[in-house]
């Protein structure tokens, strides 16, 4: 029996500008995303705080298990839907670009640290993470890269090794750089084999205009939802079998290990 995996990417507006302003559409735009039976939503980049925010990233910042993710959570719970959401993570002294998931009984269910930083804004606040994680949702084995992390074919690669069927890539890209959306990132999802859900902002915040074109790759090269510029949700159910199909069909992932070179 086929399984199948119902997914929405959340492209929200990148002028909302405060954390209440943020959380404030989320929770009005719950009501449509659980009609739609979508099992997870997927958010942006540093969604919960903004991104072009400078030095208020720091006093934005918090603890994994703080009161934005308290209220996500709440969210989370009431409407019957995980949430995938960026945000700055605090941890003793040191401030990560983050992303985690919270399941539908409030439970925060994995996360990532941004693991390349560039450099810039983000440079000047962030620490890099270390190392990948998958979780397990719905029977669904799903990674976490954030942004320029997904740019490097090695990180996909590398999580889709571990056994990752969906890679969520919450990211922050301006509208400079539309090759990215176009053809970058969605060939990270063909060349492994893997289902791919990229959630970017749309609109301006502090003089960053964001390219929008949030986007679900399939395994087998094709899109089964493309966002414009303009904020919105895009929805699209996942088979996961296609996953196994496509991997067998083009055996990158074993036939890799072949290859006389070194590829560590």
């Amino acid at each position: 029996m086929s399984r199948s995996f119902r997914l929405a990417v959340g492209q929200s507006p990148a002028e909302l500008a405060t954390v209440k302003d943020r959380l404030d559409w989320l929770s009005g735009v719950m009501p449509a995303v659980a009609a739609e039976d979508a099992d997870l939503l997927v958010l942006p980049e540093l969604f919960a705080s903004g991104y072009k925010i400078g030095e208020q990233v720091a006093t934005r910042a918090e603890p994994a298990d703080g009161p934005i993710a308290q209220a996500i959570a709440a969210l989370s719970k009431t409407h019957g839907v995980a949430i995938h959401y960026g945000f700055p993570e605090v941890d003793g002294e040191v401030i990560f670009n983050a992303a985690q998931c919270i399941g539908p009984d409030g439970a925060r269910l994995g996360g990532h640290r941004k693991l390349a930083i560039p450099p810039g804004f983000e440079g000047d606040h962030f620490t890099p993470g270390r190392g990948c994680t998958l979780f397990s949702y719905r029977g669904v084995r799903i990674a976490t890269l954030i942004c320029y992390d997904a740019e490097f074919p090695e990180t996909a690669r590398h999580v889709a090794s571990m056994g990752a069927e969906l890679v969520l890539v919450p990211t922050a890209l301006g509208a400079q750089w539309e090759w990215v959306a176009q053809r970058m990132i969605p060939t990270r999802a063909y060349e492994n084999g893997v289902f791919l859900a990229y959630a970017n902002s749309a609109g301006s915040e502090h003089g960053m205009t964001f390219l929008g074109q949030s986007f679900i790759a399939t395994p087998d090269g094709r899109e089964l939802a493309r966002a414009n510029t303009q904020a919105q949700i895009i929805y699209g159910t996942l088979q996961l079998d296609k996953v196994s199909a496509a991997q067998a069909r083009l055996p990158y992932l074993t036939d890799r290990k072949a290859l006389k070179v070194d590829i560590r």
